[in-house]
């Protein structure tokens, strides 16, 4: 892993973009890295553009600003891709991981230029289909982990187990589906 490895996450409030830029950054410091994961605040409500960060390195972070070059992009919604300028400073040897129904070649036209890989997964079908309702956050969280390597897939998937079943100790079908989410949008990320 290159020495510390940025990403920043767009989404809309309510989507869980700050809650899946938390998990992977518990997930990463789980497996003996140094983290941080962190939103922008703002005047932000539910549906209003957000901003969320991870910074994960194997040395210490010493730098405690937003996230100006990430080295990858999530887009939690893709209507953002007209609303904010969602490919700024992102590095060309990263990634942009979009939630969408179509394909990457699609999609890389409104990219301004973005000559990088664009990856895409329909995390809102995998959402409905493992969790009953619209929850993009964890399709999308697999989705980073695959495309990135940031973390181990396989102790990835351990941990978020063990935290998920911290978490949802009451409802082990919520478990199971969240597993299942993160599982299929690991296998089915579109990456180009």
């Amino acid at each position: 892993m290159r020495e510390i490895v940025e990403i920043r996450w767009h989404g809309r409030g309510g989507q869980g973009a700050k809650t899946a830029a938390l998990l992977l950054a518990d997930a990463a410091f789980n497996t003996g890295k140094f983290v941080q994961g962190f939103p922008e605040y703002g005047p932000e409500r539910m549906g209003a553009p957000i901003t969320a960060y991870n910074r994960i390195s194997n040395e210490k972070i010493t730098v405690h600003s937003n996230i100006y070059y990430p080295d990858y992009v999530v887009v939690v919604d893709e209507s953002l891709i007209d609303a904010v300028d969602v490919t700024g400073g992102l590095k060309e040897g990263g990634a942009i991981i979009i939630n969408s129904t179509r394909k990457p070649a699609e999609i890389r036209k409104e990219l301004k230029g973005y000559s990088g890989r664009v990856c895409t997964l329909d995390a809102r079908k995998i959402s409905e289909e493992e969790l009953g309702s619209n929850f993009p956050n964890t399709p999308m969280l697999g989705a980073v982990v695959k495309v990135s390597g940031v973390v181990d897939a396989d102790e990835f998937l351990k941990d978020m187990e063990g935290s998920f079943k911290n978490k949802f100790a009451t409802k082990p079908q919520v478990i199971e589906g969240n597993m299942k989410a993160l599982e299929r949008s690991m296998e089915e990320v579109v990456i180009e």
